[in-house]
């Protein structure tokens, strides 16, 4: 099992963020992530949104970041953990720019960089940008299939419904080969067939855990799934959230305080399939007291977790 780390005030989502975190600043947050780096985790997540309906501002807050940028800054504050994103919201980047945006990070960054891609739930967001909400997965599909012309061409040519392109060169391609690891982030059955064609890992929001099992073999049986390292992303904090980030009152998205009852959940998500996870803290009073808790987890938890 691997742990990563959900950098705090990268969003101020009340099923998830603390109060205390809403005063943190960017040289906080990098504490944060090259702490998580001292102390052995394997990845920094951040998450992204670019506007809020006001409709939404209850549960959603307005407080994201674009999330390769912010990468960026984590990347260039750290030196050896990987900087992902939890989620990019794929169809509303155009794939060239993504291609670029993300061979950009991976190479200043020395091959640190992945991305959990979603198509995203926020209709309003996809109508101000000017993406069709409804064509958003095939939008993801064909975005995904032109980046990696991109990435692995030497003489990228791509004819699509939505991007074409031909008689360009594409440079610097990204460090990691055959590109930065990608995740697919959701639950529906298109985010498993996607995760089976193009990702290197699945991470989903809304699934319950026990039904993981059944929706790994569904992953497993669809066309482009194969040997390829692949990587299953949960954790017990998303059960705090449902559809919309409304605020879910499940006591198993708690984090217990005692060693054994989180190892014992982290043991639990590693027979379901789990590879990765976040332990969330419990409600703490600052920052000090979270980084302590990474602490707590580096010591008291890693090690005794497979």
């Amino acid at each position: 099992m691997k742990f990563a780390i959900y950098l705090p005030n990268c969003m101020q989502v009340p099923a998830m963020t603390q109060p205390w975190e809403h005063e943190l600043a960017g040289r906080d947050i990098a504490e944060v992530a090259r702490t998580a780096e001292e102390l052995g985790f394997s990845a920094v997540l951040l998450p992204e949104h670019f506007v809020t309906p006001t409709s939404h501002l209850e549960l959603s807050g307005n407080h994201y970041f674009h999330a390769t940028t912010a990468q960026g800054f984590i990347a260039g504050a750290t030196s050896t953990i990987r900087v992902g994103s939890m989620v990019s919201i794929f169809p509303l980047h155009h794939p060239v720019v993504s291609a670029k945006s993300l061979a950009t990070l991976d190479w200043f960054s020395g091959g640190r960089a992945f991305a959990t891609l979603g198509v995203g739930w926020l209709k309003e967001e996809f109508d101000i940008l000017g993406v069709p909400f409804n064509k958003r997965g095939r939008l993801a599909d064909e975005y995904l299939a032109a980046m990696f012309e991109l990435w692995h061409s030497d003489s990228p040519t791509f004819e699509g419904e939505f991007v074409s392109f031909k008689d360009v060169a594409f440079g610097p391609k990204p460090i990691q080969r055959p590109h930065p690891p990608l995740w697919m982030g959701g639950d529906a059955d298109a985010v498993l067939r996607r995760a089976a064609r193009f990702g290197d890992g699945w991470a989903p929001w809304l699934t319950q855990p026990d039904d993981l099992p059944a929706r790994l073999d569904y992953l497993r049986s669809q066309p482009g799934f194969d040997d390829r390292p692949f990587s299953i992303f949960y954790s017990m904090a998303a059960l705090s959230v449902g559809a919309e980030h409304a605020v879910v009152s499940d006591p198993a998205a708690v984090t217990s305080r005692s060693p054994q009852e989180v190892i014992d959940q982290c043991g639990r998500l590693a027979d379901l399939g789990v590879t990765d996870t976040w332990v969330a803290a419990p409600p703490v009073t600052g920052l000090e007291a979270y980084l302590d808790h990474m602490r707590w987890v580096a010591t008291e938890v890693i090690p005794k977790v497979d």
